[in-house]
């Protein structure tokens, strides 16, 4: 589904909003990091000037500027909504565009060192910003040849990321995009992808999860919903014997007030985990309501 952000107004949207509310959690992995423009295509990586850039930055933590979202860590590119948004790049940002950006941006880097291959509103937001930073962009072209020769340079003064280091981070960066920071314990160091496009999550010889490439969030398997109940992340409890795939609002007891309709749940009854599913309804909804489908059930113990 397509976002559309064609008006100074989409800096306000409901989806931009939490989406730079979540990135106020993110932090960025190894030494440095590399400033990038968006692209009208998305996900980036799939556009010509991102695919040059990665060619360069490859080891390296990448993140992309860009409104009205602000920021995107490289390996939170394929989530919704930042893999679908579409807007008109014209290069010129306005205060708002540019405080709002700036302030994520500074924050998300820290005191980390920032190579920015950057021109126009993208380099204004980096000039206001941040103190720490290396600009490579020659000519106001960051695809030209010179500009990523420039980059590759500044990028041998440091040491790559290791791949275990940035498939973890990935992953944990999407579980606290979804959940919330403390779901970042969901992914244990044993963790490990597998798939050549979706990827299955496993741990110890079970199934956690699968992280949908087409959405970049993750479906839960019993697993991963009883790593989140243990954390007490997007928790549904019931006290009844669970018998279908369709939770009613009326056996709902208490519910994580965080979720949202189409949130990925648990269900527990006397503190284990019984299933999980899809939100359909907020988590006040499940408790106030009398009425209506709180949860649609995708996996539950059967007895």
């Amino acid at each position: 589904m397509k976002v559309i952000c064609s008006r100074d107004a989409s800096l306000y949207r409901p989806e931009v909003v939490r989406w730079r509310e979540r990135m106020a959690m993110m932090e960025p992995l190894g030494d440095v990091v590399v400033a990038l423009p968006c692209s009208m295509k998305k996900p980036y990586s799939n556009s010509q000037s991102h695919q040059k850039f990665r060619r360069a930055t490859k080891g390296y933590q990448e993140v992309i500027v860009t409104s009205p979202f602000g920021i995107c860590p490289r390996e939170l590119e394929n989530t919704f909504p930042i893999q679908s948004y579409d807007v008109a790049v014209s290069g010129d940002w306005n205060d708002d565009e540019i405080r709002l950006a700036g302030e994520l941006l500074r924050d998300y880097v820290g005191d980390k060192p920032v190579i920015a291959n950057v021109e126009g509103g993208y380099e204004e937001v980096c000039r206001e910003y941040l103190d720490n930073c290396t600009y490579v962009c020659d000519g106001g072209r960051p695809t030209s040849l010179q500009s990523i020769f420039n980059l590759r340079e500044e990028l041998k003064k440091y040491p790559k990321t290791k791949h275990r280091d940035r498939v973890l981070n990935e992953l944990r960066s999407v579980a606290k995009y979804q959940f919330g920071k403390d779901a970042e314990a969901m992914i244990t160091d044993d963790v490990v992808a597998k798939g050549r496009y979706h990827r299955t999550l496993y741990s110890n010889g079970k199934t956690v999860a699968l992280l949908n490439r087409d959405v970049g969030l993750y479906t839960l398997n019993l697993e991963g919903g009883r790593r989140l109940a243990e954390l007490g992340v997007h928790v549904v409890e019931i006290d009844f014997d669970l018998k279908t795939n369709s939770l009613f609002a009326p056996g709902i007891v208490n519910a994580d007030p965080s979720i949202l309709p189409k949130d990925e749940v648990v269900v527990v009854r006397n503190d284990e985990v019984v299933a999980v599913g899809k939100a359909v309804l907020t988590g006040r909804e499940m408790t106030e309501l009398r009425n209506g489908i709180g949860v649609k059930i995708r996996h539950r113990i059967k007895k």
